[in-house]
């Protein structure tokens, strides 16, 4: 008797499969780019794509000429009408595509001065496909971390959006991997840090370094400035009663 639902992250009605709104939302509500650097980071993460998006040069090609030097930055119809049929194809097939549950998850993502961001995937045929976009923008506190703690909250991120796609399956993270080895070095560790420890051992996780100029997808997301939709005071206290009861639960395995 249901015409409309999700199922499995995908919405299934007598369209067919389609994606759920949810996993592209920071996408579609993209705002067009509004200096040089904004173009910069927009085509460097459809770049990463553009062997899905056909003819992605000769589309792009309005964007590009606002990179050249001596160029007033006018951003025309001609340029608008690119950005969206780039974007139209980033959150559709064949960029965007449903979980295979046999193969692997990949993550990608990467921090900025005040914002994280995040990219889900799987690799079919040796390309890297879409299944979820997130992002969101650090707090007040959040934005006095280190960078490198930045890039830890990046991964930690990722792990808790992704969690459900997560849990039980292969996970390949490209990120700083010196992030990484920095967390599980501290002699003196945070209490934050312990929580982030528990919170990936939960996983089946490979890092693989990646450097900022080869991650343009999570770099551009991690430049978005998106609010989560809970107050940080709430989200802030049910993080802290997760951990808590992971906490717990780390205990009585123990003894």
């Amino acid at each position: 008797m249901v015409r409309d639902g999700i199922v499995l992250g995908h919405r299934i009605s007598e369209r067919g499969i389609e994606v759920d709104k949810a996993k592209i939302e920071v996408m579609t509500n993209l705002q067009p780019p509004k200096t040089v650097k904004d173009i910069r980071s927009f085509l460097g993460h459809a770049g990463f794509y553009r062997r899905f998006i056909k003819y992605f040069s000769h589309i792009a090609r309005p964007l590009t000429r606002l990179l050249c030097k001596d160029i007033n930055f006018e951003f025309t119809k001609e340029c608008h009408k690119a950005f969206t049929k780039i974007n139209d194809a980033l959150v559709s097939a064949p960029v965007v595509q449903r979980p295979n549950w046999e193969l692997p998850f990949e993550i990608m993502c990467d921090a900025s001065a005040d914002a994280v961001g995040a990219v889900l995937g799987q690799r079919r045929d040796k390309k890297l496909h879409v299944i979820y976009y997130a992002s969101r923008t650090l707090d007040e506190a959040q934005c006095k971390y280190a960078t490198t703690e930045k890039e830890l909250l990046a991964i930690v991120f990722a792990f808790e959006k992704f969690q459900s796609y997560l849990v039980g399956s292969k996970v390949i993270v490209h990120s700083d991997h010196a992030a990484l080895r920095y967390l599980l070095s501290k002699q003196d560790a945070k209490t934050r840090f312990l929580r982030w420890i528990l919170l990936l051992q939960e996983f089946d996780l490979e890092i693989k370094n990646r450097r900022g100029a080869d991650n343009g997808v999570a770099d551009h997301l991690s430049r978005m400035r998106v609010e989560e939709n809970l107050p940080l005071d709430v989200l802030a206290f049910l993080h802290g009663f997760r951990t808590s009861f992971m906490h717990l639960l780390h205990s009585f395995s123990i003894h």
